[in-house]
């Protein structure tokens, strides 16, 4: 069966959604038109490309996800250096070697720029903080000057799962100047929407969330600077979605709860990816005992 999939953010944590693709790749589930952001955007960029879950947990298994913290090369110590890039270059660490990465892996099927992929396959969000705009990827480069069909697929990407203060922005220079682009979460980490543009659907959709259900969200503490800081992002990624959801398309997503923090943790243990892969394959499961489409 055909669907059009929705993927949403969430860091590391997006190991969940290959078990969750896993299950639904083995009930004959198929995705024609893909959106994501962030870690999001990775996985339905490689759906797009024509990777199956299995062919992207082995190319995860075989990268030492840690060499995406590419700091900038210095000759000042390291703890200076760390306050002078986030400071001066707005990240403490490039994203390069993440760019490079994705566009190394779309380049073996064959898959460079938006024009190698069906058009509508596949959109990506990110946030565009010079002009205060979200961005659709690529369909929001047209206004910006940017022939939309040749623009790098794995520069999309990257410009979707550009944390704020831990990847630098992308600077995307446009005929109406330079825009600093970072992680598309900030503004909808979940983008449903994109699938409604009108009341005809020609296909099911189907969304995988990292997180709890709008009425299960546990309270969070607050305690500090730091939990307000995290408390305050995560309520900017998630509300605007969430009011949508509630709305119309909680019974087509599965919902995947995790444990707070684990977003940036580069040097994730084998056993933490597997509990996490595990965890997607049960939610993935349960959801497909009473999904009606």
């Amino acid at each position: 069966m055909d669907v059009d999939g929705v993927f949403s953010g969430g860091g590391i944590k997006g190991y969940a959604l290959l078990g969750a693709c896993e299950v639904l790749e083995e009930q004959g589930i198929t995705f024609n038109r893909l959106a994501g952001t962030s870690a999001g955007a990775i996985m339905a960029a490689f759906i797009a490309a024509g990777y199956t879950s299995k062919e992207i947990l082995k190319i995860l298994n075989e990268t030492k996800i840690s060499t995406f913290l590419d700091q900038k090369k210095t000759i000042i110590p390291l703890p200076i250096s760390k306050w002078l890039c986030l400071y001066w270059r707005m990240g403490l660490y490039q994203g390069k070697t993440l760019e490079d990465w994705i566009r190394q892996k779309l380049a073996n099927k064959g898959v460079y720029t938006f024009s190698d992929l069906p058009k509508g396959k596949l959109r990506l969000i990110a946030s565009d903080i010079s002009s205060g705009k979200l961005l659709v990827l690529p369909d929001d480069l047209e206004g910006l000057g940017i022939p939309k069909e040749t623009f790098p697929i794995a520069k999309a990407v990257r410009m979707s799962c550009g944390l704020p203060f831990f990847f630098e922005p992308v600077k995307l220079h446009s005929l109406s100047g330079k825009s600093i682009v970072v992680d598309g979460g900030l503004l909808s980490n979940f983008p449903i929407w994109l699938f409604d543009e009108d009341n005809k659907r020609k296909r099911p959709i189907l969304g995988i969330k990292l997180s709890y259900k709008a009425d299960e969200q546990p309270k969070r503490e607050i305690k500090n600077a730091l939990s307000l800081f995290e408390a305050l992002f995560s309520t900017m990624k998630d509300v605007h979605d969430a009011r949508y959801i509630s709305r119309r398309h909680e019974k087509d997503i599965i919902f995947i709860p995790l444990e707070e923090g684990l977003t940036t943790e580069f040097n994730l243990s084998d056993q933490k990816k597997d509990v996490l892969i595990k965890t997607g394959r049960l939610r993935a499961k349960d959801f497909l005992k009473t999904w009606t489409y």
